[in-house]
């Protein structure tokens, strides 16, 4: 006996819709061309993102084609809370690894990171690239020798700052081994905004005074006196002393009260008033009433 012919029914496979195969050739297909849309979008989005422009001054005594100074020109992917400093790095990581420029703490308290922002002196990781105006134009510190693109030598700033002693100088230590050197809250509060200065430079780099008198000491070096001599535990012979540091032709008196040294601290010290208050202890103890 023979076995049933088995046919093909044409309209069975129309009620079915197609082939298990082409389904799956068809969505398939679907899935590359979702995929190619994606990408499209993302290029446009990508065409259209937003960037900043950085002009960063250039200078390396030590490369015969880059001794004379310029100004390149980078354009970074703008992200939000993007900082100077931000924008450096990634132009530095991504497009010149031999753009120099010093930072550490990125937190506004290493004081590295001083530069020339947009015509004033300001923190690069404190300084909000939406705060500023386009193009952004970083250049190094004003009136110190440069070393090396926005690297600038910062020895006689520091020569500056050592030249007050800057250090406790006790007439006596506490009896106990592990006695603290204790300090009223009413003084501490009189010395606390000075005790912020992270010797960042810029205040001395906007001081005209600074660059016209050499020996100067300059507003950075006068805070730090300043905390130093009101603290009550300072010794006499060393207050008195530092005053005398302080006062000297080359101190206090030099200040033309300009108020530009307090205008660029990114730590928000009074500095100018901080001078004029050294100038009164400096009159007050000269003067003799007989």
């Amino acid at each position: 006996m023979s076995s049933p012919q088995t046919s093909s029914d044409p309209e069975s496979e129309s009620d079915t819709g197609s082939s298990p195969q082409q389904r799956r050739l068809e969505k398939k297909y679907e899935r590359v061309v979702e995929r190619e849309e994606q990408a499209a979008v993302e290029d446009q989005s990508g065409s259209n993102e937003q960037t900043v422009h950085l002009k960063v001054f250039r200078y390396d005594p030590e490369v015969e084609e880059k001794q004379e100074p310029r100004y390149d020109d980078f354009h970074v992917p703008l992200e939000k809370g993007m900082t100077v400093l931000d924008a450096l790095i990634y132009a530095r990581d991504h497009f010149d690894s031999s753009l120099t420029f010093r930072h550490s703490c990125r937190m506004a308290v290493c004081g590295s990171d001083g530069f020339f922002i947009n015509g004033s002196q300001r923190l690069g990781c404190q300084t909000q690239i939406s705060d500023l105006d386009s193009p952004v134009q970083v250049e190094p510190l004003p009136h110190e020798p440069v070393i090396k693109d926005l690297v600038v030598d910062m020895d006689h700033f520091f020569e500056r700052m050592e030249s007050i002693e800057p250090y406790f100088q006790p007439d006596e230590l506490p009896d106990g081994e592990l006695e603290e050197q204790r300090q009223s809250p009413e003084n501490r509060e009189k010395i606390k905004i000075a005790s912020r200065c992270i010797q960042c430079g810029c205040c001395t780099s906007s001081c005209n005074p600074s660059q016209t008198d050499d020996q100067y000491i300059g507003p950075a070096a006068i805070v730090k006196g300043f905390r130093f001599y009101f603290d009550e535990r300072e010794g006499e012979q060393a207050q008195d002393h530092r005053l005398d540091l302080l006062s000297e032709e080359h101190g206090v008196w030099q200040c033309h009260t300009q108020f530009s040294c307090t205008e660029v601290c990114p730590k928000d010290i009074p500095i100018t008033e901080e001078i004029q208050e050294m100038k009164r202890e400096a009159v007050k103890r000269d003067i003799k009433f007989w």
